[in-house]
């Protein structure tokens, strides 16, 4: 088939890549002409796993460019893969929908199935066929498609290539679009489930909403192990032996943090709360991430009581391994508390880099052996495979202090206190 793919994020590129590895002609357009010069080299924006090997094995099926509106016109199938930003007061910023949408209008000449790939709101994707149709568009000439993704950065291409599901919504009779989208992903060995527009898009925010609520209910509970002094690591693999409850997404530390859970917690909130349901849950599941971080302030200050005589090493930048996105970071929000406070920062990440406003205030180095000589305390802020498989007796040797603040529970303690350094964590007595 061939297919126009718009926006080359993560999700875009990743489904580009994958979608030509099942055979498909496949042009990725975006309006980023920097981005598109970039690709069209061979390289790529972002760091994804895997992603670069699999767009070059596939090069004689894809095509980049910034001409969207010849693409359009075209190509018969067109997924929408912009980014979908949280407001200020937690409402979806569809701009960018609404921007590929006027350019669609605008070159629409023969049927077209277009599929929304972006986290978006119920009620989105039936609004947009009737933006269309406001615009003149005769609705024989397309159909609307909601293909909510489920990647994980870091592993997005084996997200895709062996998903748990494919979700699919579409309009009530529209069996047009299934058939278009059952030969997409032929395949894709999973589930494929349809189900109608608004279900498909409720689907993707309470898949989200339910593992971010996982997470913020093993911080809490390791609070509360805190206080009895019992290892909230036995506690999660106690409970996630029982199959109802699993064991992924029990690990406790900072909290959760990256471009999809803090704004789509936020866009559901503020979607139920327009009409007129209090997410009470959702919004504990909020307070106990945004105050998690603090908590670990907390043992720091306890343990490093005069700020401007102690040096502290942030082991990690991005919000998760295996990729270099910052977005909505708790290991940033933690290097800015710590600076607020009066802390010599260092920091290391194999992949990511600081923001721009927090390089005059902290030492980012390029090797992880520099980062920590001479350092009070190291903080494992994201569970790099590096960083939890550290020679502790090397560590301890190049440290000033003896202090490991593990912020993703991620390390063993007695390793740790084996060489003679001071473990910190939460739940962990």
């Amino acid at each position: 088939m061939n297919i126009c793919i718009i926006g080359s994020g993560y999700v875009g590129l990743t489904s580009a890549a994958v979608l030509a590895n099942l055979g498909h002609h496949v042009v990725c357009v975006d309006k980023d002409q920097s981005k598109i010069d970039i690709l069209q080299k061979g390289e790529l924006p972002i760091y994804e796993p895997d992603l670069k090997e699999l767009l070059y094995k596939n090069r004689n099926r894809l095509q980049f460019c910034s001409d969207i509106g010849q693409v359009i016109h075209q190509t018969p199938v067109i997924m929408i893969a912009v980014g979908t930003p949280s407001a200020p007061n937690g409402k979806t910023d569809l701009q960018y929908i609404y921007s590929v949408i006027d350019t669609i209008a605008e070159n629409i000449k023969s049927y077209k199935t277009i599929i929304t790939k972006s986290t978006v709101p119920p009620g989105t994707n039936q609004l947009i066929g009737e933006i269309l149709i406001k615009k003149g568009i005769d609705s024989s000439l397309f159909n609307i498609v909601s293909n909510p993704e489920f990647l994980r950065e870091g592993s997005a291409v084996h997200d895709m290539l062996f998903p748990d599901r494919t979700v699919v919504g579409i309009q009530k009779g529209d069996t047009q679009s299934l058939e278009i989208m059952q030969e997409i992903y032929k395949d894709i060995t999973a589930p494929f489930f349809h189900t109608t527009l608004s279900s498909a898009e409720m689907i993707k925010y309470t898949s989200n909403a339910f593992l971010a609520t996982k997470i913020s209910f093993i911080n809490e509970i390791a609070r509360i192990c805190d206080a009895y002094q019992v290892d909230i690591t036995e506690v999660a693999k106690g409970i996630g032996y029982d199959f109802r409850i699993n064991p992924h997404f029990l690990q406790a530390g900072i909290g959760y943090g990256g471009s999809c859970f803090p704004k789509d917690l936020n866009s559901l909130i503020y979607t139920a709360k327009s009409k007129q349901v209090e997410p009470l849950i959702l919004q504990a599941v909020q307070s106990i991430n945004s105050t998690q971080v603090d908590y670990y302030i907390e043992k720091i200050k306890d343990k490093l009581k005069n700020p401007t005589s102690n040096r502290i090493t942030v082991l990690g930048i991005s919000f998760k391994p295996h990729t270099d996105d910052i977005r909505y970071s708790l290991a940033i929000t933690l290097i800015e508390k710590l600076i607020s406070l009066g802390y010599e920062i260092h920091t290391y990440d194999p992949k990511a880099h600081l923001p721009s406003p927090l390089k005059p205030h902290v030492t980012e180095h390029t090797h992880l052996k520099s980062s920590i000589i001479n350092s009070d305390c190291v903080i494992i802020a994201t569970e790099w495979n590096e960083f939890k498989t550290l020679d502790w007796q090397q560590v301890k040797k190049m440290m000033r202090g003896s202090t490991i603040v593990d912020g993703r529970n991620c390390i063993e303690k007695n390793e740790v206190e084996k060489h003679g350094l001071q473990y910190i964590g939460v739940g962990r007595p």
